[in-house]
């Protein structure tokens, strides 16, 4: 790979998929930061990266709030020396028929699936540019290229994710820069344990009958590993990807053909 040395942020890097992605860009040479609203899940995925032989700086922050966004930018590029990366990876995830959507719960979605990549990519976009390279993931979903029911506010910010990504691939096609979105399927991660729990609340379903259901909308028959998105994500950070500019890829086994 050709990113030692690069600097990269990854969001909502504590756990789950983006801590999958800060282990792979540490351990592909990159120098990481990472943030998420849990302060201790950051110092220790810090730790266990630094006891591997990468470097990782733990900054906690709400991508959500835009005050925050930009001092944990400017703090980023002091501890980095400049960002060339940036994993979008922050997200929430919910389910309800629409009727029963509060603005408040769609608000909230929208604020940190979409609003937090942006003030985030708003702010460090500037500095690739100007170096004249840069490489923005954004981790979406399958249900950015798809519906499905029950999910109406997570599968609108999800889809307006994938556009954000393809209108700034776009603009900056032509300096250096490559913007993608990655769109898995479920994955073995809390966030879906969290939607497992929230099936069997809503439906009586026991455990392992939601899982099974979920299991089942890969037609590979599985979850989605973490470590399978993280390795795409620094396969595009790759030199040899720059080719590869506003795409959605999706990560599913095959759910999604279109």
């Amino acid at each position: 790979m050709s990113i030692a040395g690069r600097g990269a942020l990854v969001t909502g890097g504590g756990r789950g998929i983006g801590a999958a992605i800060a282990r792979q860009l540490a351990g592909a040479g990159a120098r990481v930061a990472i943030t998420a609203r849990n302060a201790a899940e950051l110092e220790s995925l810090a730790a266990e990266i630094a006891r591997a032989g990468g470097e990782a700086h733990p900054l906690p922050g709400d991508v959500a709030e835009p005050g925050a966004v930009e001092a944990l930018c400017a703090e980023a590029g002091r501890r980095l020396g400049r960002v060339d990366i940036l994993v979008n990876n922050a997200g929430l995830a919910t389910s309800a028929p629409l009727q029963r959507q509060s603005l408040e719960e769609w608000r909230r979605l929208f604020a940190v699936n979409v609003e937090g990549a942006f003030l985030v990519t708003r702010a460090l976009l500037p500095g690739m540019v100007e170096g004249g390279w840069g490489r923005v993931i954004n981790v979406a979903s399958i249900a950015g290229r798809t519906g499905a029911p029950y999910i109406a506010a997570y599968a609108a910010s999800k889809h307006a994710l994938v556009g954000l990504t393809r209108a700034l691939a776009a603009e900056v096609a032509a300096r250096g820069v490559t913007v993608n979105a990655l769109c898995p399927g479920y994955v073995a991660t809390p966030m879906t344990e969290a939607s497992i729990e929230r099936i069997v609340a809503r439906t009586g379903r026991s455990a392992e009958e939601a899982r099974r259901r979920l299991v089942e909308a890969n037609p590979q028959g599985r979850l989605i590993e973490p470590e399978e998105v993280a390795y795409l994500a620094v396969v595009l950070c790759d030199e040899r990807a720059r080719g590869v500019n506003g795409q959605a890829i999706g990560i599913d086994g095959g759910a999604f053909l279109g």
